[in-house]
């Protein structure tokens, strides 16, 4: 009995000698910046500015404080964007590159972009970041690749995110994904899966927010319900950690792509930088975020994942 007594208090001893460590893990203040999109509740309605006194915010399921939120709607912020095309797509996308050169004609002079192809775990960029369209649109063309020679579309991902092509931190940083989403290394669905994990965490320390479209790969091998439905389970993991959005319809190819352009052109015209203070344990950390807004005829769609940076100096550097 006596000895039972002694392993108790030993125990107590134990985990209060632990406390004030785990107390200072987070004891310091650190600052994160994000960028959310606001769109109307209803199919057709609108939505005003959102004041930041409307939001809500957790990182790593603590309060925090929103320091600012802008909209970026303005000539004045500029956006970068990548079209990252699977190497191993089907050919019939051919059939939708005019909707894709009409998207890229469309975007407003504050964007550049470029289009890249996933080949062998990388993304392999056609050329620079540009605001001409004519020039982005050289690199549009038919994968030459062959089935999975994309290796995995997270590796690509993870490739482009450590390899931006661009040193402008003050652009938005934006993907679109055309490919199937099946990881040739686990075909299964496995919400664990390492390299969609890593693509997340290089994904959001670089500052990207990530779409998907779904587009068959070449092959038969990842054509069915089984690859189908991981592809597009991995894909929405990506793109709602970061903030974006994922596109297709039912199992196979979308009939059209033009509805998902024009939904991604939207969703780019109603954007707003956030950034916010949060309890950091003094070093860069990818961290959960939980965004509420509450306004009635709107609804945010915010990263689940995000870098928090810290301490904050005296300055707020």
């Amino acid at each position: 009995m006596k000895r039972l007594g002694l392993s108790v208090a030993l125990a107590a001893i134990a985990i209060f000698a632990a406390f004030p460590a785990f107390a200072q893990k987070y004891n310091q203040t650190g600052q994160g910046r994000a960028v959310v999109t606001i769109l109307p509740s209803a199919k057709n309605g609108t939505v005003g500015k959102v004041p930041a006194q409307n939001l809500k915010l957790k990182v790593n399921g603590k309060d925090s404080a929103v320091t600012n939120f802008t909209p970026l709607e303005d000539a004045n912020s500029p956006v970068e964007l990548v079209l990252l095309i699977d190497g191993g797509a089907r050919t019939s996308l051919g059939s939708e590159f005019s909707e894709l050169q009409s998207f890229v004609k469309e975007m407003p002079p504050n964007t550049k972009m470029t289009i890249g192809y996933m080949d062998t775990g990388s993304a392999k960029l056609s050329g620079p970041l540009s605001s001409n369209a004519a020039d982005v649109l050289k690199g549009l063309h038919l994968s030459t690749g062959f089935p999975g020679s994309n290796a995995s579309p997270y590796f690509c991902l993870s490739d482009l995110a450590k390899n931006w092509p661009s040193h402008d931190r003050t652009a938005r940083r934006e993907v679109l994904m055309i490919t199937d989403g099946v990881d040739n290394y686990e075909r299964r669905y496995d919400p664990e899966d390492p390299y969609v994990a890593t693509a997340i965490n290089d994904s959001v320390r670089a500052g990207l927010v990530v779409y998907s479209i779904y587009w068959r790969d070449m092959g038969r091998f990842n054509s069915g319900w089984y690859e189908t439905n991981a592809g597009q389970n991995l894909l929405s993991m990506v793109t709602q950690a970061t903030g974006g959005n994922s596109y297709w319809e039912g199992l196979g190819n979308p009939v059209s792509l033009q509805p998902f352009l024009q939904d991604l052109r939207r969703r780019l015209n109603h954007q707003y930088e956030l950034t916010f203070t949060a309890p950091s344990n003094g070093k860069p950390e990818v961290e959960s975020m939980k965004v509420d807004l509450k306004v009635p005829s709107a609804k945010v769609d915010a990263p689940q994942k995000v870098l928090v940076t810290g301490p904050v100096t005296a300055r707020g550097e």
